[in-house]
This record gives structure tokens, sequence and C-alpha cells, in this order.
């Protein structure tokens, strides 16, 4: 239960982490507002949004890096519980190949009559 309220909420942080980074101003925008690009009459006024959305921003990051080491609390932990329970490790079992199929003797084989190549010559004599 708790670990689904963390998956949902690291997905909601997610989320609002990358609008809030794409919804702030490059480092090269103050150069193009003083050569009259108009990029100084933005919503939050001609020195950018600094601080509101730079603190918002740190603190999404926060939470999503303590929600991403809940996950991996959770994952290790079901992991060491699966050893405990001496269930074998799905990731060291080895696959069963199925035996290969044994030919039966109603199905034809094309003979040839292969001539030996000599060990002295790479390119067999061409057919006439």
């Amino acid at each position: 239960m708790i670990e689904t309220v963390i998956v949902v909420l690291h997905l909601l942080v997610a989320i609002g982490l990358v609008g809030l980074v794409l919804m702030q101003q490059g480092k090269g925008a103050e150069t193009g507002a003083s050569f009259g690009s108009g990029a100084s009459g933005t919503v939050f006024g001609s020195q950018g949004s600094g601080t509101f959305l730079s603190r918002l921003t740190a603190i999404l990051a926060t939470i999503f890096f303590l929600t991403s080491l809940g996950l991996a609390y959770y994952a290790s932990h079901k992991a060491s519980a699966v050893q405990e329970a001496g269930l074998p490790d799905p990731a060291l079992q080895i696959e069963q190949t199925a035996p290969a199929p044994v030919l039966s003797e109603d199905v034809p084989v094309i003979e040839e009559d292969v001539t030996p190549v000599p060990a002295g010559e790479d390119v067999p004599p061409a057919a006439e």
C-alpha cells in the first residue's frame, strides 16, 4: 500500500519537475532582453522567475530524490524477502532447452556428390 503511494508521488513529482524546468528561462535569455528582444516583459517581471521557481524546483528535486531512495529500499527489502523464503532467484535460473527433434526415416535427404578440395587451393573448381 505504501509502496503504491510512493510510486504515485514519485510520478507526480517527476512530471511537475519536468514542467518547472521547461517553464524557467535559460541563462542566455538575459542577454537577449538587453538588446530589446522582448524577453523582459515576461509574467514574472524583467528579473525572471529566479527565486520562486528555483526554490520550487529544488524542493521537487529533493522530494524526487527521497522517493527514489524509498523505492530502492522497498525493492531491496522485497529481494531479501525472496532470498529468505528459499525461493530460487529468477535471474539465476537455468533455462531448460527442448531436445532437438529426431528426424524420422520417411524424410528424404538429398545426397550430393561432393568432390574434396585439395589443401593448397582456396576456391574449388567450377562444375561444368
